[in-house]
């Protein structure tokens, strides 16, 4: 049988005439809700509708709720014609959209959409967002907005939290309720419990500078606005080579506040390094090559396509199989023909102990370690040996390389033993300066100077700092 979708609008004016003389000459109408300003004008009507409240009282959430009215309409529709009114539009309505999916005989009457109506009223006119309470943690939102089927003060505090976060709680906003409004602040909007299935939030678009919560299109726009032709001459005269060295001391200050475990450190060296790659897809843009949008479509690509232990058929039981499933998807993607290819692609400008470690861990891949911490040992011990032997000798050359090869080696035995070298040798370096500054302290409490002292008196006054 046949099923009509009808939006009814938000007041009873608004409904079509075609609508109206739908659902008047139906024998089968129910009426999504009753409790509304329109529902409540249908039902003093001469439509013969039936209001499906009761289905609400049965639902823990809106998806359980959407399912449940689809489902009664959809079997009504087994024996008869069925008539479904909405308020608002048929596509403001999530049961219309299960209906639409599941029948192949669904005629759709248009209304005038409760965002249209919202919107209207304040003269807000354009593209916008709108969804109803019950998915706004689930909805892509953006401004202009409306938030409608604000239905209860519980509702209307779970809105404006979602909002606040996004918005701040200080950004103008317009409550709705029977189709007219106030306006206030976006905390205020749970002030009251007067709240009903009319209820409704509306936000306006905010300029740049009126904002005070931000999002990644918020900061392209700034950084894009800065680099225009009247914007600001140092970031105008940025280049993506000039701005290597801010991604790298970005990056290292951001470490720097993890290691401080600085919570407000990270905060802030967290946005400064996303700053640098919206500089850097800026540049891009501006030389044509690829948008913001492209790197981080990329990225969301690189995700989906290394986790095949996610969204694939790959499994791991642990952080190490995953890694492993990482790395074969990584070559494959890369199109490595050899572990030579794979070890080149370690970046030469890292740091070069964290190079040496990355270098090392891909040889392990292709079967080329050692076999255990010990026989590195051994081999660092040998290394060691070697440097002694060229301590003496005219080639300086030849003693850098057997340093290099004793680092080397030192680092591949923080590697076998789970540890990190870039991180050891920090921690061993800021335990030396604090050493140091003891051992300075010690120093100068004697009435001695540091830089007169002999190396072996320093090595007194060093074991000591050691004791305190």
């Amino acid at each position: 049988m046949k099923i009509t979708l009808v939006g009814i609008g938000n007041e009873f004016n608004n409904l079509t005439l075609l609508g109206y003389e739908k659902a008047k000459n139906a024998s089968k109408v129910f009426l999504r809700t009753a409790l509304s300003k329109v529902g409540s004008e249908v039902m003093k009507s001469d439509i013969k509708a039936e209001p499906l409240d009761y289905v609400y009282t049965s639902c823990r959430n809106f998806d359980t709720l959407s399912k449940k009215l689809a489902k009664v309409v959809l079997d009504a529709s087994k024996t008869e014609d069925v008539v479904y009114l909405v308020d608002g539009d048929v596509s403001d309505d999530v049961s219309c959209s299960i209906i639409l999916k599941k029948h192949k005989n669904v005629e759709v009457i248009a209304g005038v959409s409760k965002a249209t109506y919202f919107l209207s009223k304040l003269g807000i006119v354009g593209s916008y967002t709108a969804c109803s309470a019950y998915d706004v943690k689930n909805c892509k939102l953006s401004l202009p907005l409306v938030v409608y089927d604000i239905d209860s003060q519980f509702m209307a505090s779970e809105v404006k939290l979602t909002l606040s976060d996004l918005y701040g709680d200080e950004i103008p906003a317009y409550k709705f309720k029977n189709g007219n409004f106030k306006k206030i602040k976006l905390y205020e909007s749970d002030f009251d419990g007067d709240f009903d299935y009319s209820s409704a939030l509306v936000i306006d678009k905010l300029p740049i500078i009126e904002k005070t919560r931000f999002d990644l299109d918020d900061l392209h726009e700034i950084v894009k606005i800065l680099r225009s032709e009247n914007g600001c001459p140092w970031d105008r005269a940025q280049t993506k080579e000039s701005i290597r060295k801010d991604i790298l001391e970005e990056a290292y200050e951001l470490v720097d506040a993890i290691n401080r475990n600085d919570e407000d450190g990270m905060l802030e060296e967290s946005g400064d390094l996303v700053l640098q790659a919206v500089f850097s897809s800026i540049f891009a843009e501006e030389r044509r090559s690829f948008t913001l949008r492209d790197a981080i479509s990329g990225i969301c690509e690189k995700l989906i396509a290394r986790h095949t232990h996610i969204f694939g058929t790959d499994k791991a039981t642990n952080a190490e199989n995953a890694l492993e499933i990482w790395d074969k998807n990584k070559q494959k993607e890369k199109g490595f023909e050899s572990g030579g290819e794979y070890l080149d692609s370690v970046p030469i400008n890292f740091p070069a102990l964290m190079r040496a470690q990355k270098v090392g861990s891909r040889a392990k891949k292709f079967n080329m370690d050692f076999e255990n911490p010990l026989a590195v040992f051994e081999k660092v011990k040998e290394e060691l040996d070697e440097v002694k032997c060229e301590l003496y000798s005219s080639d300086s050359k030849k003693l850098a390389e057997e340093i290099g090869d004793l680092l080397f080696a030192i680092v591949s035995l923080a590697r076998l033993l789970g540890l990190e070298s870039e991180e050891i040798l920090n921690l061993s370096t800021d335990k030396f300066i604090k050493r140091f500054k003891k051992t300075e302290e010690l120093i100068l409490k004697d009435g001695k100077e540091m830089k007169k002292l002999s190396p072996e008196e320093i090595d007194g006054y060093y074991n000591a700092s050691k004791n305190n």
